[in-house]
């Protein structure tokens, strides 16, 4: 069952929980790794172990759908089932896969699921096509590789800097690091990774893109940059 998707499932509802994970074992394509009602045993489970896709209420006494997000939002991937619609809006600025609204019935979860499976398979072609996918402004955007500049820290955000513009994703370094050819890229510090395809000039601790922009070498990063560069024996 390794090509399972691998779901948590969260509630502060028993039922709800119950109504969910017997949804998903309907499906051959899920694997439930977490069904409950515990939201510290649900961090610690997508904090040991590979999970692909999250279902969360919104409201929870210990701790609220939205704050749960912001820890696990960049390596996760979020179905949200609520019985208010006006949590809507604000979830998809998480951009999460879908919004199912409580009483959930049976096919309406299993076209969320087939819309996960979807856009995974798609992702997996993107990549193996040349392209990155990434989510930001509610919208997919698909970016060459060969188009990529060098993509820039900011906090809880990422800027990938392309020719001809730049976007905004919330992402982390070390996941889009993940998602990227590592013979094309290459992280040179804690907030750039560039493209070797567009490095003009090498200068001591700084490098040169084609586009005259100089990016930092960090020191933890200079034995990395160096070995990338030097010719193998």
């Amino acid at each position: 069952m390794s090509s399972a998707v691998k779901c948590l499932i969260l509630d502060d509802e028993p039922l709800a929980v119950k109504l969910v994970a017997d949804y998903a074992r309907q499906l051959s394509e899920l694997e439930v790794v977490y069904a409950g009602t515990q939201v510290y045993q649900a961090m610690q489970v997508l904090q040991s172990q590979p999970v692909d896709l999250v279902f969360i209420d919104i409201q929870m006494p210990e701790l609220s759908g939205m704050e749960f997000m912001r820890h696990f939002n960049h390596r996760h991937h979020f179905i949200i089932t609520s019985a208010y619609l006006e949590y809507a809006l604000n979830a998809f600025e998480f951009q999460v896969v879908d919004f199912l609204l409580k009483p959930i019935v049976f096919n309406r979860f299993k076209q969320s699921i087939e819309k996960f499976i979807q856009w995974r398979l798609n992702f997996t072609r993107a990549a193996e096509s040349g392209y990155l996918i990434v989510r930001a402004d509610r919208q997919y955007h698909h970016i060459a590789f060969d188009s990529l500049l060098y993509i820039e820290a900011l906090k809880d955000y990422i800027r990938i800097h392309t020719n001809e513009k730049a976007i905004l994703v919330w992402e982390n370094m070390k996941d889009i690091l993940g998602r990227l050819p590592s013979q094309q890229f290459l992280r040179i510090h804690r907030s750039y990774i560039i493209s070797t395809q567009q490095i003009k000039l090498i200068e001591s601790n700084r490098i040169q893109l084609t586009n005259s922009n100089w990016l930092p070498i960090g020191e933890t990063y200079r034995k990395i940059v160096s070995d990338w560069f030097s010719p193998s024996a």
